[in-house]
């Protein structure tokens, strides 16, 4: 029955591009509708290829670092391949049996809590543009990683694909950095600024930065790996370390610090060791970033800083707000419109949360905030359950062992940047999370 849905699927891919060649007289135009069906092939035959790339688009946002790319309309054309190929494969091919876990659940919970709290936010229209416009494909293609993602190569390509957007990003920021293009503060790095780029906030670009650092650690230190894959490593590591040093992000910085602590405390177990070289190396980071030259935030303004100063402000707002909706917040992408009616300091704009806990706690509530922690706490339990689990095997798949790594490092490293970083609806912990649901799932598998 297969044999024969793909000979059909063969026949309606080709049988185009003939039609073609006789309807139209100019042979590229032909050539362009013929090659249409073979897309198509692409789509069905390699879905996770097309999930990868949205992905990798969307959250690296490479079509602003590549102006060139913006009109071809890319993460359109991909979310919609992922979103076909992916029904394709469970509804009709039957290829892909969907599961659910317990990491899921509570993720959903809170997934449902955000768009629960959707009618009743303070300004509805703000938050239905949010999650329409970004939100709901977080969510999906999340679940399409959870379900695509299937083998020990499937992750290998997974890490490949983040470690090459990473990259990107990281060459584009050093060239602007460089070429003095879009800093702000005159020393701070973006990219797309004068587009509205989000990668034009330090701050931002620093987050989207981080994520790959921990795979290519795990890449470097793989002393399995082929000698070009660790070189790999280490080298896109550096332009990633080079270029979140060159956004001078306290949140970034911190997020290095916990990636390269983890890996650290694998090969050095003493806990005193791991926290006073990670003491040591915050300082020398703060000292190499420049931060103490920051226009805002830096050793010219005395005390504490204008910039932890509305941190502070922006926390206190965040924790008001949830007093005041308890149960579902002021509603997604709903703090910053709401900063002026909740905040004790008014300085005539409004600010952003620049936390990720506090960020949930104003647009969800207390009730949202508590799911949200459940969830990323389940997640990371089961991550390092399974890290301990491959650790202790004889021979553990390499594949799978440093995937494993990568991901619970990323984690803990978006975890604890998240104290700067406003990343509770924005797509790290999202990929990360399920990267380690469809681990866990492989790992189980293969323990039956």
């Amino acid at each position: 029955m297969k044999g024969w849905m793909h000979l059909g699927i063969w026949a309606t891919a080709l049988a185009p591009i003939g039609a073609a060649m006789r309807i139209l007289p100019h042979p590229a135009i032909a050539g362009v509708i013929g090659l249409l069906p073979v897309g198509l092939l692409v789509v069905l035959y390699l879905p996770q290829l097309m999930v990868l790339g949205f992905v990798v688009f969307s959250f690296f946002r490479i079509h602003e670092s590549f102006p060139f790319l913006y009109s071809l309309k890319i993460p359109l054309m991909l979310s919609l391949a992922s979103i076909s190929a992916l029904g394709w494969h469970i509804f009709v091919s039957q290829q892909l049996k969907p599961y659910w876990s317990r990491e899921l659940t509570y993720w959903f919970i809170f997934i449902g809590l955000v768009a629960i709290g959707i009618p009743m936010a303070t300004n509805p229209s703000l938050a239905i543009e949010s999650f329409s416009a970004r939100y709901w494909k977080i969510a999906l293609m999340m679940l399409a990683i959870v379900w695509l993602t299937r083998t020990d190569k499937d992750f290998a390509t997974a890490g490949l694909f983040i470690c090459l957007g990473g990259c990107a990003t990281a060459g584009v920021a050093l060239f602007n950095k460089v070429n003095s293009i879009g800093l702000v503060e005159g020393t701070r790095v973006t990219i797309g600024r004068d587009i509205g780029s989000v990668l034009g906030d330090p701050n931002d670009l620093s987050l989207v930065l981080m994520l790959p650092t921990a795979f290519t650690i795990a890449y470097a230190l793989d002393n399995r790996a082929k000698w070009y894959a660790r070189l790999f490593g280490g080298l896109s590591f550096l332009a990633l370390f080079s270029a979140i040093i060159a956004t001078q992000s306290r949140g970034g910085l911190l997020g290095i610090i916990a990636v390269v602590g983890f890996f650290w405390l694998r090969k050095v177990k003493s806990l005193v060791v791991t926290g006073a070289a990670g003491v040591l190396g915050l300082g020398f980071l703060y000292a190499v970033a420049g931060i103490s030259d920051r226009a805002s935030g830096g050793a010219a303004e005395e005390g504490i800083d204008a910039s932890s100063m509305g941190r502070l402000w922006a926390w206190q707002a965040a924790y008001r707000m949830a007093l005041h909706n308890p149960f579902t917040g002021v509603g997604l992408d709903n703090f910053y419109s709401n900063y002026y009616y909740y905040s004790s300091h008014w300085d005539g704009k409004n600010h952003s949360v620049h936390s990720t806990w506090f960020g949930v706690l104003a647009e969800t509530g207390i009730l949202g905030l508590i799911m949200f922690v459940t969830a990323v706490t389940v997640t990371l339990r089961s991550g390092m359950g399974m890290l301990k689990d491959l650790d202790t095997t004889p021979m553990p798949n390499p594949l799978l062992h440093r995937a494993s790594q990568s991901v619970v490092a990323g984690i803990w490293g978006t975890l604890v940047s998240g104290t700067f970083l406003t990343q509770g609806f924005t797509w790290p912990i999202y990929i990360l999370s399920g990267l380690q649901i469809a681990l866990l799932q492989v790992h189980r598998n293969s323990n039956r």
